[in-house]
């Protein structure tokens, strides 16, 4: 079965749109899910979470779409780098930076919202970005500001890349989360 996915915008100032800027941001509303008695073998989720603040109805509809033994795969950003500030930047059309809203999920917050909707963890993984050791003779010069606001915060590690590559050994880049729909 395939199903095209897709996340509209939606007017106003109704649920989907940024409080603080009062202007559109893409809601998470899932449409094309499918209706009924349609149900798939595997959902698979890539970095999206992390704008949602409650999981539970994102679960709910993942299990409703899930044939029973069916199989749901989460990757997204990992809390400690939304903590961090790998929050993505984006120009709206009438050129306004703003920064998507993220929310810090915790590695339980996932199962918690997922086992009362049938979903069983069936393995989660937190995979590290290769951390190259600094030299005394870079490739690259050393940057002399912060840089565009576009790039920030990744911009920032290279006024100081020791001290970057320092703070992001050991941290994970992502989470990844696999679930099966109970009832096979």
């Amino acid at each position: 079965m395939r199903s095209s996915w897709r996340t509209p915008p939606r007017p106003g100032r109704r649920p989907g749109t940024c409080p603080r800027a009062g202007r559109r941001v893409p809601s998470r509303r899932a449409v094309g899910a499918p209706r009924g008695r349609r149900r798939g073998d595997l959902v698979v989720c890539c970095p999206a979470l992390a704008h949602v603040s409650d999981l539970r109805p994102v679960m709910a509809q993942f299990a409703r779409v899930l044939r029973p033994g069916g199989h749901l795969v989460i990757s997204d950003v990992h809390p400690e780098r939304v903590a961090r500030g790998s929050i993505p930047p984006v120009r709206l059309p009438d050129g306004t930076a703003q920064r998507l809203e993220s929310c810090r999920h915790s590695a339980g917050d996932h199962p918690r919202a997922a086992l009362p909707v049938g979903l069983r963890v069936r393995r989660c993984e937190e995979p590290f970005i290769p951390c190259t050791e600094p030299s005394g003779a870079t490739d690259r010069p050393r940057a002399t500001g912060p840089g565009p606001w576009e790039v920030w915060p990744w911009s920032l590690a290279a006024l100081v890349p020791e001290a970057a590559a320092a703070a992001d050994r050991g941290v994970p880049a992502e989470i990844i989360w696999h679930f099966q729909l109970t009832g096979a």
